[in-house]
């Protein structure tokens, strides 16, 4: 053949087949993620590897230093990119989406067209309860709420919602769900929670990483989600974040890892880490829970996350570390794989030197970084590095916000309500409204709202409701008198006599993490001094609590007429408060924890026998095992505007074998005059245990909406290997024979177990 004629041939071929044929295999789609990460990972330097195992913070990327400022400052991006090979940056608070758009983009056109391999950034970001950081958008109640709701649907398209309004940006890793189990009132993360079950807990959390990971709505574009913070960062004995924490292993196995389990069989693709210690060992230092439980015991293969420079508190917070490249050395050999490091390049120089002086290997280096650039091959980052900004129309849309404000609704928990004052008829003629919380926006939302500790008045939506405009907006025909905050008692006993009903909108201001550590339960002095001004009217008082924790009320709740747990609702909460109080929504909300009675004693729902006795002073040693006055009102505690029945509770069988099955029954009847919504709660109660077990245990929920007169018959399938066995301190389960009960409502019937069927 001819030069001319190979000439000729050469350039028939497609332009794209010579690209194909010469181009690296990372960067070929059609190779599998395992090829491509290797081909990238051969090809990088230890610089390269150790720049991809560090997240740094905004603050050193754009203009002002200040977390709110979303612009991003090139030349000092392309430092940390070019220079130090940094592959993760996280953080900002709530602007336009625009700018979110801008300056994702130029981000990442820094990473992917300037630098040698052009391996993407992946951004990090706190929306908790929607995209929280993102002006305009769809703000859902928190954690706490929705499990108030006893329905998975809330916490799905919480997440759902959240992915279509920011994937866009370029935010494809969120630091959500939280599925720390709340069982300590005091703690100033409680709100964050899915409450005190590990069932429940389990059921939402595994729910939010479906609905945020499995979104046809927002592609190409991915989204991981991050369970926090591995592991029992919720039980400080101090109730103080980042306090120490005493867990048996048994504990941990069997309340605080359900969640956790059930999350990463959803798919979550990665964790952050617990910022305190358990049992005398920091979380960022163990190897027992980093290496040995999660990686070895629970198959997990996704990215290991450090919180907020948890390194160095090696040193200066937990004294562990005798400086940072100690600290270094030991959470990377108990397993962490990226570091929020987050506002300096101590990590990186610390690995270096660590590398170099043979204190940790190449190679386990290279398991970490293949990890990180799993994590970014799954999420489509090399194929679609940029943000888009065609569909941001969608963002806080009305049929988004119709969803949240459906799941305020059913959050939204009716505690009391003595002789059917509520609803209030929206005739009714004249309503006080006072309280710190009745004209504010911010406490609606509650931290980790437009930012960190939420934000000033000023940054809220202009058309967002306080609880003040949205009664207004209900009571067209009513007179309104809202009185300030600092209103001296006096006057306002005086404005009440005028008056038919007070409503008192009171609570928490927004707080997150160390920020609301408190010394005590109880509501502030200057609230309850409100309070008791307000019902020393003998004006019939209608309570609403707005806030993130319990906070105790024993001392002015029986002189309240209606008491309202609206938590921390979202930006839709103020009309889901006022459409209750009107009737327009029947409250459906069921408490996610056991509302404590008294400042210094509180148990969840599921405690051992012993922990609940009373006893009788003028006999010698007798206790009895009781739990009368143990909460104000006990998990799973709500009222509605109707009333249900449970009736005909029934057993397919009286005794189950290991393989076997009983279906539990139920009839469950409206038995009022409106519609309204139940969640049916079914435990179970194993009578003897080798290890001491809990009085119940919430196995199974479903929450369904009845007519009036009309009635539904629910099944509960009871498995043993899933609803009857429990972990020993190794985390083995254990299936012992013996008696249980099913409980639903009042109700119970009770069966055994035996591991062989009898002959």
């Amino acid at each position: 053949m001819s030069k001319n004629l190979l000439l000729i041939f050469f350039f028939m071929i497609p332009t794209s087949t010579i690209a194909q044929s010469t181009s690296a295999v990372y960067k070929d789609p059609s190779n599998s993620i395992e090829n491509r990460v290797l081909d990238l990972l051969s090809r990088m330097t230890l610089e390269e590897k150790v720049g991809q195992m560090t997240q740094l913070n905004i603050t050193l990327i754009n203009n002002t230093g200040k977390q709110r400022n979303v612009e991003l400052n090139e030349r000092k991006a392309r430092t940390y990119i070019n220079d130090h090979h940094i592959g993760s940056f996280l953080n900002g608070e709530a602007v336009p989406a625009i700018e979110w758009f801008e300056y994702i983009d130029q981000l990442q056109r820094i990473a992917v067209e300037e630098t040698r391999l052009g391996i993407p950034i992946i951004y990090g970001i706190d929306h908790m309860h929607g995209a929280s950081y993102l002006a305009g958008s769809t703000i859902f109640p928190h954690n706490l709420n929705l499990a108030a709701t006893f329905n998975i649907k809330h916490a799905k398209q919480t997440a759902r919602i959240t992915a279509i309004e920011s994937a866009d940006l370029g935010h494809h890793w969120n630091f959500a769900p939280v599925l720390d189990l709340g069982r300590n009132p005091r703690w100033p993360r409680l709100y964050e929670t899915f409450g005190e079950s590990p069932f429940v807990a389990a059921q939402m959390g595994a729910a939010y990483v479906d609905g945020l990971i499995n979104n046809e709505e927002i592609k190409p574009y991915k989204m991981a989600a991050t369970g926090k913070h591995f592991i029992g960062y919720s039980v400080p004995k101090s109730g103080w974040d980042r306090t120490p924490v005493d867990l048996s292993d048994q504990a941990l196995y069997e309340f605080h890892l359900p969640a956790f389990k059930a999350a990463m069989e959803a798919g979550m693709q990665t964790v952050m880490l617990n910022s305190g210690e358990v049992n005398g060992v920091p979380v960022h230092a163990s190897k027992k829970l980093l290496t040995d439980l999660l990686r070895e015991q629970l198959h997990f293969e996704g990215v290991i996350l450090t919180d907020w420079d948890d390194i160095g508190k090696l040193v200066d917070y937990h004294h562990v570390a005798k400086d940072y490249t100690e600290a270094t050395e030991m959470s990377v050999n108990a397993g962490i794989d990226m570091s929020m490091t987050p506002t300096s390049l101590d990590f990186n120089v610390s690995l270096l030197e660590l590398v170099k002086q043979d204190r940790i290997s190449e190679e386990r280096i290279n398991e970490s970084v293949k990890r990180i650039l799993t994590l970014k091959f799954e999420l489509g980052l090399f194929e679609n590095p940029y943000p888009r900004k065609d569909r941001l129309n969608r963002i806080g849309s009305d049929q988004y916000k119709s969803k949240a404000k459906s799941a305020a609704e059913e959050s939204i928990v009716l505690l009391k309500n003595d002789n059917e004052i509520l609803p209030l008829s929206k005739e009714t003629n004249k309503i006080l409204l006072i309280g710190p919380s009745a004209n504010k926006k911010a406490e609606l939302g509650g931290g980790w709202t437009i930012g960190w500790q939420g934000a000033s008045e000023d940054r809220y939506p202009e058309d967002m409701h306080t609880v003040y405009s949205a009664l207004k907006a209900e009571f067209i025909n009513s007179e309104i008198t809202l009185l300030p905050p600092n209103t001296p008692n006096p006057e306002i006993q005086k404005a009440a006599k005028d008056h038919d009903v007070i409503i008192i909108a009171f609570g928490e201001e927004p707080y997150t993490e160390f920020i609301g550590n408190i010394t005590s339960l109880e509501i502030p002095a200057d609230q309850k001094s409100l309070i008791k001004a307000a019902t020393n009217t003998q004006i019939p008082t209608i309570g609403v609590f707005i806030g993130g924790r319990p906070r105790i009320v024993s001392d002015v709740i029986d002189d309240m007429q209606a008491f309202l747990w609206a938590g921390l609702p979202g930006f839709e909460g103020a009309e889901a408060i006022a459409n209750i109080i009107t009737g327009d929504v029947n409250p459906s909300g069921k408490l996610p924890i056991s509302y404590p009675t008294f400042v210094g004693h509180f148990v969840p729902y599921n405690h051992k026998a012993s922990d609940v006795y009373v006893f009788n002073s003028e006999e010698e040693n007798f206790i009895a095992q009781d739990e009368h006055n143990v909460w104000e009102w006990p998990f799973g505690h709500g009222l509605s505007y109707t009333t249900f029945e449970y009736s005909d509770v029934e057993l397919s069988d009286t005794q189950i074998s290991k393989d076997g099955e009983i279906v539990a029954s139920v009839t469950v009847t409206n038995t009022g005059k409106r519609t309204g919504m139940e969640s049916v709660i079914w435990y179970i109660k194993d009578h003897v245990g080798t290890i001491t077990r809990p009085v119940r245990e919430v196995k199974h929920f479903e929450k369904i909406s009845l007519e009036p007169g009309e009635s539904k018959t629910l099944t509960f399938s009871i498995r043993p290997n899933l609803h009857l066995s429990f972990p020993d301190f190794d985390g083995n389960y254990l299936l012992e024979d013996g008696d249980f009960s099913v409980i639903v409502d009042d109700k119970f019937k009770s069966f055994a177990f035996k591991k062989s069927e009898s002959k």
